[in-house]
């Protein structure tokens, strides 16, 4: 193939990182995706490019914001993009999709868990089998602990198979799809949604290509219990209304209990083996039925939280420019007091 011709047949790709924690990571990162800029071939021999990278500061606790700004003032394919404020890395990965502007689009995290060389792998994967959105399937288990491996397993079986309509997949931070729809769904994507939900509503074909994760990542993880929790919630409520039909689905099913307690109660009072009336039969009932009420009503209400926060204009995320060279850093300068840019 003529170098023109694989120039003009060439696939552009963007990829676009979250960062929270990045400090110590970003550098290595940029350096393994900067091959892939200056234009090469996937393992099936299609010609790829990674035009642009998109490090979406996530207002982490570390110094992230200063080594995103070096390095995209020593490299021309670095793009940062600055939120106002933490919104979280779905939030951050929806920003950085609708800055994007080439053909595909690739998602990955920030500690480099996921080797950017099998950026063409995925890309294979999507041209043999014209599938819209690939995600990289590890065949190792993640550089975690065991009870949060154990954990995350469980919880994206328990949205997949149980809450979930049939088109959510097992899913991954390690992502490539077309680059309109990805940012078609970053467009019309309201707050407090689960990215890869949202991603299940517009993408029509979905495969997976084997990948590893790399070992010996030792970057202390961003999520605590509760931020976990918080986050298989948000999965629970963004998947759709299911649910809701699973407690309309406990309530039969604790009514039916409720008759069967019945039952036996009338039961044994016919044949004397009760002698003390009612208190017993009456706390279990009120148990059964009040639980399953207010599981109920706990459902419904973030339904309803959901719907409010829509209604209200709550954004999901607010792209601004660099806070260095805003107006608060020209007062901390004028007051003369040194800033610290390396």
């Amino acid at each position: 193939m003529a170098a023109d011709e694989r120039v003009a047949s060439e696939h552009t790709i963007s990829v676009v990182v979250p960062v929270y924690r990045g400090e110590h990571t970003l550098d290595v990162l940029v350096d393994e995706l900067t091959p892939l800029t200056k234009g090469c071939l996937t393992p099936a021999g299609n010609p790829m490019r990674v035009a642009e990278v998109l490090l979406v500061h996530d207002s982490g606790p570390d110094r992230s914001d200063v080594v995103i700004r070096r390095l995209a003032s020593a490299t021309a394919f670095v793009r940062p993009v600055w939120l106002s404020r933490n919104f979280g890395q779905h939030a951050a990965t929806i920003a950085g999709l609708s800055s994007t502007g080439s053909e595909w689009i690739v998602t990955m995290d920030e500690d480099g868990q996921f080797d950017p060389g099998d950026i063409g792998k995925l890309l294979d994967v999507a041209l043999s089998t014209r599938a819209q959105l690939v995600y990289g399937k590890p065949i190792n288990p993640p550089p975690h602990g065991l009870v949060r491996n154990v954990g995350s397993r469980v919880a994206k079986s328990i949205a997949t198979r149980v809450l979930a309509d049939a088109n959510l997949v097992r899913f991954s931070s390690f992502r490539l799809m077309l680059g309109e729809i990805g940012r078609g769904v970053a467009a019309y994507v309201g707050p407090g949604v689960y990215l890869d939900v949202a991603l299940s509503w517009a993408f029509g074909s979905t495969e997976f290509c084997p990948v590893e994760f790399r070992q010996g990542v030792d970057r202390p993880s961003g999520y605590s219990f509760r931020k976990l929790l918080s986050h298989f919630w948000q999965l629970v409520i963004t998947v759709g209304p299911r649910p809701l039909r699973l407690v309309s689905l406990s309530g039969v099913v604790a009514a039916l209990a409720g008759v069967v307690v019945a039952l036996v109660l009338l039961v044994e009072k016919l044949a004397g083996n009760i002698t003390v009336p009612g208190w017993t039969s009456l706390a279990v009932i009120v148990l059964l039925l009040g639980g399953m009420n207010l599981l109920a009503l706990g459902v419904v209400a973030e339904y309803v939280g959901a719907a409010v926060r829509m209604a209200m204009g709550k954004p999901l995320y607010l792209i601004i420019s660099d806070p260095a060279t805003g107006p608060m850093q020209r007062a901390t300068d004028d007051a003369g007091d040194p800033t610290d840019d390396e």
